[in-house]
């Protein structure tokens, strides 16, 4: 993996840095990406009875 080869460290400090940057990933996407484009993809308009 491209990445992997070009983190700092040992294989603990890549494992660490690889899941952090994953993390950071994922809440970007949920808290910023997914937020903002939500109000533009169809079915918003769901009604519950």
């Amino acid at each position: 993996m491209w990445i992997w080869r070009h983190l700092p460290g040992g294989t603990a400090a890549r494992v660490a840095g690889s899941v952090l940057l994953v993390v950071a990933a994922a809440a970007l996407l949920l808290f910023v990406v997914f937020p903002w484009v939500e109000p533009m993809l169809p079915g918003n308009a769901v009604t519950v009875r």
